[in-house]
Parts: C-alpha cells; sequence; structure tokens
C-alpha cells in the first residue's frame, strides 16, 4: 500500500499502520515458528502457531481489500475505469487460493 500510482489516484489509505502494525506482528510470529522448528518442537504445537500466522495474514489481507474497496474501486468507478474491477478480480481469485 505504497504511494506510487499504478492508476488515476493515490494508494492512500486509513488503514496503512494498522496493515503495516499487522505485517511486522505477523513476521515476528512467523520468525518465532521458525525457531520452534529449529529447536524440534512439537509439530503439533508448530501446525498451531502456523495456523495462527496464517489467520493474521488472512486478517490483514482482508483490511487491505476493504480500504481497496473503500478507496481505490471507488475513484475508479467514479473515472469508469473497468479494468481495475477486473484487476480486483484476479487479486481476489490469488489471494484466496
Amino acid at each position: 500500500m505504497s504511494n506510487t500510482t499504478a492508476h488515476n489516484h493515490n494508494h492512500n489509505h486509513k488503514h496503512t499502520k494498522e496493515v503495516s502494525n499487522r505485517l511486522a506482528r505477523a513476521i515476528g510470529h512467523l520468525q518465532k515458528v521458525r525457531q520452534m522448528v529449529d529447536s524440534g518442537e512439537d509439530c503439533s504445537q508448530v501446525l498451531i502457531q502456523l495456523a495462527a500466522v496464517k489467520s493474521a495474514i488472512n486478517n490483514t489481507g482482508k483490511l487491505i481489500l476493504k480500504d481497496h474497496l473503500e478507496h481505490c474501486i471507488v475513484h475508479a468507478l467514479e473515472d469508469g475505469d473497468e479494468e481495475m474491477l477486473n484487476e480486483l478480480n484476479n487479486a481476489i481469485d490469488k489471494f484466496m487460493k
């Protein structure tokens, strides 16, 4: 969610700081999972922690999607940019895999 312009608007979103903080926490959590694997901790506990990381990433993605819909898609529709909707559908397909 940088401030670069891929379309005819900027990408300043109201949740940028929250997304950044969530990603930092997820990275820290994932590093902890790696330490668990390296130290030979119980596989069940590693899987539980991986599920927590996966959930954190998915929730971060939902927040990015919400910002995208509220900001980018609204501007795209106002500007008649139908290609942005195609890009959104493609991004959702990839995110949901």
